[in-house]
This record gives C-alpha cells, sequence and structure tokens, in this order.
C-alpha cells in the first residue's frame, strides 16, 4: 500500500464530511484534476481507507426518539462464546453498535428506542430472550455532543 500524503488525507477529509460529494466537486475541494482525483479515491478503496458510504438517519423522526447504552455481562458458560451472544445482537435492528469489551461488563450495544414504553418492550421482546446474558446495566443518552463514524489523522 501507498502511504499516505496530504492530498489523500484531504480527500479523506471531504468524503468524511460528505460522502455523496461528486467527483467534479471533489477535485476542486482537494485540488487534483477529475481524473487524478478520480484515481486517487478508486485507489483509497482499493486499498481499504474508504470501506464504504452512508446516509445518516434522523431516527427521531423514524419514531425512535432515545438512545440508550447499555453494558452486558455474559453468563460464565457464554463468556467462552462471547462473540456468539455480540453476533445475536448485531442482528437486531434497533441495535446499532455492539461492542466486545473488556472489564466488567462483555459487550456494550447502543440501541435506539421510543421513549421508555419502547425500551422495556427492547428489553422483554428482544434482549432477555437472548440467552447467556447473566445482567445488564442500562442509560439513556440525554444528548450527543459528538457522533462520528470515524477520524482522519493530521497530514503526515
Amino acid at each position: 500500500m501507498k502511504p499516505l500524503d496530504t492530498t489523500d488525507i484531504r480527500i479523506l477529509r471531504a468524503l468524511q464530511n460528505e460522502g455523496n460529494l461528486p467527483n467534479t466537486r471533489l477535485s476542486e475541494i482537494v485540488a487534483l484534476s477529475t481524473s487524478q482525483c478520480w484515481q486517487r479515491v478508486q485507489r483509497l478503496q482499493r486499498d481499504g481507507y474508504i470501506t464504504g458510504y452512508n446516509a445518516v438517519i434522523n431516527h427521531a423522526l423514524l419514531g425512535y426518539s432515545d438512545i440508550v447504552l447499555v453494558e452486558i455481562a455474559a453468563t460464565r458458560e457464554q463468556v467462552s462464546r462471547i462473540s456468539d451472544l455480540c453476533e445475536e445482537l448485531s442482528r437486531i435492528p434497533e441495535v446499532l453498535e455492539v461492542h466486545l469489551t473488556s472489564g466488567e461488563f462483555d459487550c456494550f450495544i447502543k440501541v435506539a428506542v421510543d421513549g421508555t414504553r419502547g425500551f422495556e418492550n427492547f428489553l422483554n421482546k428482544k434482549l432477555y430472550r437472548i440467552k447467556g446474558i447473566r445482567n445488564s446495566r442500562s442509560s439513556f443518552s440525554l444528548k450527543c455532543f459528538k457522533n462520528e463514524p470515524g477520524f482522519v489523522p493530521q497530514a503526515p
């Protein structure tokens, strides 16, 4: 893989801010010809620096106004198969993130719900039906100050 230069970093930053930029606009922003810009974006994709493009969804408009952060501890029997538990959690549509963690809890999930009743419904109909969960601890997110899918480091 070719090391990133300042132009590659500028391309990544521009695409992180607006993933659906047309190549002509992107080439203007990073001061390259359209063909050079397109070739660099293709290389960044091929080398794995860009892994996809996503729309940012407003969950509140879809009826899921709250985010709940849940730490989950597995039963002793499940600890050896914690990846299976994380995979099962990943299949629940309202679960936005699943992280295998160290410390007192084995995994961490971020869940979109419709208030406290929506969270109660999530717990009773989805989370508590999964075998291998010993206990959980939940917190409602009151306000999100930063929500970025990634970051681009400073240029070398």
